[in-house]
């Protein structure tokens, strides 16, 4: 070949390709013309790999991002089920007002995202079972309660059958642990499963050995004395147990019984009934007595004809209220909040609403069907948040969270309840006081 025509041919083949282009540029010149759809289907076919290779990678992008659905902020309702009246009225503040306070909070970060209609339990499994079906008329996405465990065991049921989740913050009856209350019912109180050993172990440590338990027959009662028993039992004691029809006004019987047992401690699984309880024994017995959370909650000075001083040097255990190993504040907010509420279970409830709601945002779904199956996740094994605000920046970024809440540490089993629990060691002063003297974590070395 010429060896002038070798230089001058990669020349000619760019002024082609030139030539070409330029022509079918002035051929899409006027989109209005028929002739302008043959030439703009050749383009592709003069335009083969070179100059459209990096058209594709660009297109392919945002039609991939486009398909993956935007984080969004999920509204939520909710219904309380909660004793404004009955045997457990007169902690009513303590778990509804923790309740108003995370929603403010909550609804502060994103305006109007929860909604909660209050109810009432009545401490009564009638009244809570009329209540719960209002809340089973599908347009709620949740339940906060109920407050007593014997309530709870009588709507559960119903409650797993219309798949709407449910979140009590203060049933701590060890029978609700059982795997046929999953996935619907969790708690953020821990089980008797842990209390119980850790009071058993309280009574035997001030060194009695002779034990009588006087318990309400129902979930709580029963779940609680035989836990109790068996972990006194297997450390040595001598343990005797008597059992009363929770709705009894009179503990006469009860009293003589107590005093016939020659124990040297009576521990009492009581709600409010257990200040007349206390009326009735006066003068009857005389041994050390110890209580659990359903009598802190519920017994003062209006259960004792007046007269507090009559708690004076009885001991017990009861969920913290304000754990070492909680969300720090919390108890400042709500008493900024809402001034001279009680604290006991109040922590519980306000983590029930959080997990609700996040696990809701992590679902991106407010049918609860959908969201149960974030209850668990939104409480470990991610990046830890505190508050609902760090924990919905988390989620909108993309990140697993693992919220630790007012209450401790949640870490939820499989079975949707804390594996570990925080509890406050206590003594009631000259005045009837409940004085902290310690707090323990169950089970021990947790």
């Amino acid at each position: 070949m010429n060896e002038n025509l070798k230089k001058w041919l990669p020349w000619i083949a760019v002024a082609a390709v030139a030539i070409i282009v330029i022509i079918v540029i002035a051929s899409s010149g006027d989109e209005g013309e028929e002739e302008a759809a043959p030439t703009t289907t050749a383009a592709p076919t003069t335009t083969e790999a070179p100059t459209t290779t990096a058209a594709p990678t660009t297109t392919v992008a945002p039609t991939t991002t486009e398909a993956l659905p935007e984080f969004e902020a999920i509204p939520v309702k909710l219904g309380t089920l909660l004793p404004q009246t009955g045997g457990l009225a007169t902690i009513i503040d303590a778990l509804e007002n923790p309740i108003r306070m995370g929603v403010d909070e909550i609804n502060a970060v994103i305006p109007g995202l929860v909604t909660v209609e209050y109810g009432d339990s009545g401490t009564d499994p009638a009244v809570g079972s009329v209540t719960v079906d209002k809340y089973l008329d599908g347009t709620f996405n949740g339940i906060l309660g109920a407050a007593a465990s014997g309530v709870t065991t009588a709507v559960v049921d119903k409650v797993q059958d219309s798949n709407v989740v449910m979140c009590s913050g203060s049933n701590t009856g060890a029978s609700l642990s059982a795997p046929e209350f999953n996935p619907y019912y969790i708690r953020t109180a821990p089980s008797d499963v842990l209390q119980a050993p850790l009071l058993g172990s309280v009574v035997q440590d001030d060194g009695h050995e002779t034990v009588v338990i006087a318990y309400r027959n129902d979930t709580y009662g029963v779940g609680f004395a035989d836990l109790l028993e068996g972990f006194l039992t297997d450390n040595g004691a001598e343990v005797s147990k008597i059992a009363y029809p929770p709705d009894s006004v009179s503990f006469t019987d009860v009293a003589d019984e107590v005093a016939a047992s020659g124990a040297d401690a009576l521990v009492m699984i009581t709600f409010s009934e257990g200040g007349q309880m206390i009326l009735d024994l006066q003068g009857k017995y005389e041994g050390a007595i110890y209580v659990a959370d359903g009598f802190k909650d519920s017994v003062g000075a209006d259960q004792l004809g007046g007269d507090a001083t009559l708690l004076f040097g009885i001991r017990g255990t009861a969920p913290s209220s304000s754990p070492a190993n909680g969300t720090p504040g919390f108890s400042d907010r709500l008493e900024a909040a809402y001034p001279g509420t009680p604290l006991i279970f109040s922590s519980h409830f306000f983590d029930c609403l959080l997990v609700e709601v996040l696990a809701a945002q992590e679902a991106q779904s407010s049918d609860p069907a959908v969201y149960v199956n974030n209850l668990i996740s939104v409480t470990k094994d991610g990046t830890k948040c505190t508050s609902f605000g760090d924990c919905y920046d988390l989620l909108v970024a993309g990140e697993d969270i693992d919220y630790d809440g007012a209450s401790g540490p949640l870490d939820f089993g499989a079975d949707g309840e804390p594996g570990i629990g925080t509890y406050d060691i206590f003594t009631y002063d000259a005045d009837g006081a409940a004085q902290t003297d310690g707090q323990a974590v169950a089970p021990p070395g947790a």
